[in-house]
């Protein structure tokens, strides 16, 4: 009989002091289940991740790991945002166990989708993506832009599951291999599907954010969304291309028009039709320069190959000043 898979839920959090009292038994609950099912081994654990939070949220991880041996925390030494916190956490369960099930904090992803994940990899599937069967419960505006968002993905030619955010299984397998992807400017949901292997999606229903306030505000969403696009497609440097060679040709055809306006005197002296294409033209100009200026300033970004993330602390283990002390005093012993 094969051994059960060991699971670590990874979960990101920041700022979450009010949420997590609240979901933290949730989790815990499910992976009981998961246990009692026989799906997952008795040795699976839960590890939040946190995001260099302002408020209690540290404190309180390492609580809920001193009171429950199967929760364990990370902390990164400063605020890094929720793909490299998310990443974080991969890096540290890869070697620790089978299967990674990553999870926001909030409450709003339904854990019970987790069920079919874990069949879903017990039936050969390296990847299982964590899919938004609607969103109701979004705003119109919300609702429109992120649909939007993930049709303008494909459209560049980024493969990213439609409405499919960051609640995933990825096995270890998956993980190692992920592990040679270098960029600094991540976008996960883009990345996963370029290493490829056999995967699934499991559908489910989201529910309103437990307790607390939501961390992405417009800006953030938008932030994300136009690193998502510059991560994985260059695309948008050939439409300015095409913009470019477009308006050079109607600007030839526009000198020749003029020119034998001016032969057969029919010129006429204005302003308004000079002014609109002037705006017209460096409002183009400046929004090209801006998009390649991304582009540019990503590549500088990667060249610097900075870490993406420093873990401050661990909960398992002592933080490394009072372990570097410790070893010296008994050196001097």
């Amino acid at each position: 009989m094969a051994a059960k898979p060991i699971l670590w839920m990874v979960i990101p959090c920041y700022n979450e002091e009010e949420v997590l009292p609240v979901t933290a038994p949730m989790f815990l609950g499910k992976l009981d289940a998961l246990v009692k099912s026989g799906r997952v081994s008795a040795s699976s654990r839960v590890l939040f991740v946190n995001d260099g939070s302002k408020d209690r949220t540290w404190g309180l991880i390492t609580e809920l790991s001193r009171k429950d041996p199967r929760v364990l925390g990370i902390c990164l030494s400063r605020n890094r945002g929720h793909q490299n916190a998310v990443l974080a956490g991969l890096m540290e369960a890869m070697d620790r166990c089978d299967i990674t099930i990553s999870i926001d904090c909030d409450g709003q992803d339904d854990v019970n989708a987790m069920d079919e994940m874990v069949d879903a990899y017990l039936d050969g599937c390296e990847v299982v993506y964590g899919v938004r069967a609607k969103r109701d419960t979004d705003t119109w505006f919300k609702r429109t832009t992120a649909q939007g968002f993930y049709k303008l993905l494909n459209g560049l030619g980024a493969e990213v599951v439609y409405n499919h955010a960051d609640y995933r299984l990825v096995s270890s397998l998956v993980l190692r291999h992920f592990a040679d992807f270098g960029e600094v400017n991540i976008f996960l949901r883009g990345m996963f599907p370029l290493v490829g292997f056999k995967s699934t999606c499991v559908y489910y229903d989201r529910a309103e954010r437990l307790a607390g306030k939501s961390h992405y505000p417009l800006s953030k969403m938008l932030g994300l969304a136009f690193n998502g696009i510059t991560s994985l497609s260059v695309k948008p440097i050939s439409i300015i291309t095409g913009m470019g060679i477009f308006f050079s040709a109607l600007g030839v055809l526009g000198t020749l028009w003029a020119i034998i306006q001016v032969f057969l005197r029919h010129t006429v002296h204005g302003w308004a039709s000079l002014f609109c294409v002037v705006c017209l033209l460096g409002g183009i100009q400046l929004i090209s320069l801006g998009v390649i200026g991304q582009y540019v300033g990503k590549t500088y970004m990667e060249s610097k190959r900075r870490p993406r993330y420093i873990i401050s602390e661990r909960t398992w283990s002592k933080p490394g000043r009072r372990w570097i002390e410790e070893r010296e005093a008994e050196n001097k012993k």
